[in-house]
């Protein structure tokens, strides 16, 4: 694997060389050939040999001319391959040694190993500095064409030694006689090579080998982003192959050991698999057109092993968990799969799992991913909507003919109703054996977060911006209706309130703008407001023009939402750890800047306001969550002890707070957490405030002390450390490089006195009641 540094240094010249030779030879070759084929063969094949000669000397003869042929044939190859190779490490030299030329004039450094940094950091820079300033997008723009350039090296380095390793062969008493023409019908040989290979190790199905298993991954890994290999694979296999061949592996009745012995295996397979065939997808080759129709027409047969037959959807679905499918063909499989569960349900008169769950004989074991066996298609699917967020929005703000052969009678289903309300989720067996519908609620979650978000549920954080269009928030006006409109949507649904933290962390901005807004029904946005309608890239309102005064949620919403999910205490750490990250954004982007001018003297006004909504919203959060806890736990119980304790552990997010293109991603005890921020460029408030550290009361008593302690002592200090978190972002501006000692102590004093009390002006009557379990009469 080549590096940066021996890219951007490497020594081509002889490289170069040996294609001028080879040419050389190639020419030299040719003449060989055509005396071989003119004299020596020619001769032979007008001589009329009688005996030994013409059984013997003759066919010599013949085979030593076609020699000639097969070394100008290699030959060529062998200039062919050497020509592209030294072509593509030129260009990939040539893009390495302009970005390092160009790097300093944009204020960036790129070292030795490839690592890119500032030039000048801005802690080193001089007051009258006034050279360049990247920012964060010019860092990844430098970081992803260096990634580029040396992948195009080191994708040419692999083609190249593998072709002519192929090219000399292990005959030596033969040339080979194989011919490319360019490296890129190299790769294309070397792809199916690999795909034939891959075929014929499928062939063995759960017959195979630990080390074949292993082979077939390493097949997988090695082409798993190549769209011919995958074409050529998922072609040979066909449809219904991957089926028999993953419902034969999921068959615990066959005596296969690999289930029993290889999980490990398996759950590798289980991945490689997807994304191959995820990659497949995307090809619009007639063949493929048709294998993605033949998938979906499969999905309502069976899939008969030896001892199970689950459904087609139920083992393709298990090839979907992984891996970025093409959109249309996400969005037809899951029409398709669900106008099947209506028939098979007679229309939701039955419940799901009568469709899925097989009434007698052994359940298939499709999932080796963990959480469920696989049985329920709809989990996969959606897993396969959570890493594909336009397929997944487009899914939800769509509608279903579930009588397509009808065309008159236009019986239509929507899709988010169906899966957030009306579908009765299956119980699947987890991990430890017990039954829950955690793991469908959690991939449910996943699907909506990628719809809203615009991300793959998943997504890395790093270079992760804000892409939220007005599609991904006609999504989320969805889900704020429906959960925040009765807690028992939430607590009903095990395994959702950690996305539902998530989607609401993504729009914290828009939140701010309604909880800024007094009335609880009006739609209008209140004039001057610090927390100004989301731009996209070239500067228009982000979800629509109509957005630009109109809200996307009225307060009376974002209340009953934000006040349901932060039951939770996944959700209240999700949404404390995202408030405090937005708010110290928008002190940043509309506050004086520091060192603007002496602080007395300065306009506060939208600094305040900022601080106010804030503090505000904490107090939401803080109330909803220890109401719930009170609910949940017996006063002065052990558990309830505990619980309040845990309230504030949301303020060790700064451990893994990251900022990049246009949000933030915070990856400590909250879990990550995507953030929009007001600030195009985060400035001193937001770096001071993820370097601060905050008082935190499940640190201040061993257990021992904390269960001494009354329920109600500990909730009073903790909704005193809640309000003390709560004015964070103000201490963060006040404390930030560039204000005198004097600003700082003024500002932080002015700032805090003014917040302080602003968490009394939430009603209780707003919040939503805390869910009873008992009452309700389900257990979550």
């Amino acid at each position: 694997m080549l590096k940066f540094d021996q890219v951007l240094h490497a020594r081509l010249g002889s490289l170069k060389e040996a294609v001028t030779v080879w040419s050389e030879a190639v020419s030299k070759l040719e003449k060989a050939k055509e005396k071989a084929d003119t004299g020596l063969r020619g001769k032979a094949d007008k001589a009329d040999w009688k005996g030994e000669n013409a059984g013997v000397t003759q066919a010599f003869v013949r085979k030593t001319a076609k020699e000639f042929g097969d070394a100008l044939t290699e030959a060529t190859s062998i200039r062919n391959i050497l020509r592209d190779a030294e072509s593509e490490f030129t260009a990939a030299k040539s893009e390495l040694e302009k970005l390092v030329e160009q790097a300093p004039g944009k204020g960036i450094r790129i070292d030795q190993e490839g690592v890119v940094g500032y030039l000048i950091h801005p802690d080193r820079r001089s007051k009258d500095y006034d050279g360049p300033k990247p920012e964060q997008a010019d860092f990844d723009a430098m970081r992803s064409a260096i990634k580029a350039a040396v992948d195009r090296a080191n994708n040419a380095d692999d083609v190249a030694s593998r072709a002519l390793r192929g090219l000399v062969g292990t005959d030596k008493n033969n040339f080979s006689g194989t011919s490319y023409d360019s490296l890129a019908a190299a790769s294309k040989a070397q792809d199916a090579e690999d795909a034939h290979a891959a075929y014929e190790l499928y062939k063995k199905g759960d017959e195979a080998t630990p080390a074949e298993i292993d082979r077939l991954n390493a097949l997988f890994k090695a082409n798993q982003k190549d769209p011919y290999f995958a074409e050529k694979f998922a072609l040979e296999v066909g449809p219904k192959g991957s089926m028999e061949y993953w419902a034969d592996m999921g068959d615990p009745s066959d005596g296969s050991r690999l289930g029993v012995d290889h999980r490990d295996k398996l759950k590798e397979l289980q991945t490689n698999w997807s994304l191959t065939l995820a990659t497949a997808t995307h090809s619009t080759s007639p063949e493929m057109e048709q294998w993605k129709a033949d998938v979906i027409k499969a999905g309502s047969e069976p899939v008969q092993t030896r001892g199970t037959s689950p459904y087609g959807f139920q083992v393709m679905s298990n090839l979907m968990r992984v891996g970025d499918y093409d959109d249309k063909f996400l969005k037809d499989y899951g029409n398709g799969l669900v106008v099947t569960e209506r028939k098979m349900t007679h229309d939701g008169r039955l419940p799901a799992d009568r469709a899925w769950h097989a009434m007698g004989g052994m359940p298939s074991h499709l999932n080796w991913q963990g959480g469920d066996l696989g049985n329920d298609p709809m989990i996969g699917f959606m897993e396969g909507l959570g890493h594909n967020p336009k397929a997944s929005t487009d899914f939800f703000n769509s509608s279903i003919d579930v009588t397509p052969e009808n065309t008159r009678d236009n019986k239509k289903l929507d899709p988010f109703d169906y899966f957030s309300k009306d579908r009765e989720w299956p119980e699947e067996l987890n991990d430890k054996g017990d039954r829950t519908k955690e793991p469908g609620y959690n991939a449910l979650g996943h699907a909506l977060e990628s719809a809203t978000t615009g991300h793959p549920y998943d997504a890395e954080a790093e270079g992760l911006k804000d892409v939220r269009t007005k599609e991904n928030a006609e999504v989320m006006q969805k889900v704020v209706e429906r959960y925040g409109s009765d807690p028992k949507y939430m607590h009903q649904q095990p395994g959702i309130d950690d996305s539902l933290g998530r989607m609401g962390a993504a729009y914290i901005d828009e939140f701010n703008r309604s909880l800024e807004q007094e009335s609880e029904s009006s739609m209008d946005a209140m004039p001057g407001s610090p927390f100004g309608a989301g731009k996209n890239e070239s500067g228009k309102p982000q979800f629509g023009e109509e957005f630009e005064s109109t809200l996307l949620f009225n307060r009376g919403d974002a209340v009953s939402f934000l006040g349901t999910v932060t039951q939770s205490e996944t959700g209240h750490a999700q949404l404390s750890t995202a408030q405090t990250i937005y708010t110290t954004s928008v002190m940043d982007d509309v506050a004086p800047k520091p060192g603007s001018g002496p602080a007395r003297e300065l306009d506060l006004t939208d600094a305040k306001t900022t601080l106010r909504i804030g503090a505000e919203t904490h107090a939401i959060f803080d109330q909803s969550r220890m109401a719930q806890i009170d609910q949940q736990y017996a006063i002065d119980s052990e558990e309830h002890k505990k619980a309040v304790s845990r309230t504030t552990d949301w303020v060790k997010f700064g451990v893994g707070a990251a900022v990049a293109g246009g949000v933030a991603v915070a990856t400590g005890g909250a879990g990550t957490v995507l953030v929009p921020l007001a600030a195009e460029t985060v400035g001193g408030a937001v770096t001071t405030l993820i370097g601060m550290e905050a008082d935190d009361i499940a640190e201040k008593y061993h257990e021992d002390e904390l269960l001494k302690k009354k329920s109600d002592d500990l909730k009073d200090e903790s909704l005193e450390t809640g309000k003390r978190n709560a004015l964070m972002p103000g201490q963060a501006y006040a404390r930030a490089p560039g204000w005198s000692g004097d600003d700082s102590n003024y500002l932080e004093e002015e700032l805090t006195k003014y917040v302080k009390d602003s968490r009394g002006h939430v009603r209780d009557d707003s919040l939503p009641d805390p869910y009873d379990e008992k009452k309700d009469g389900k257990v979550t």
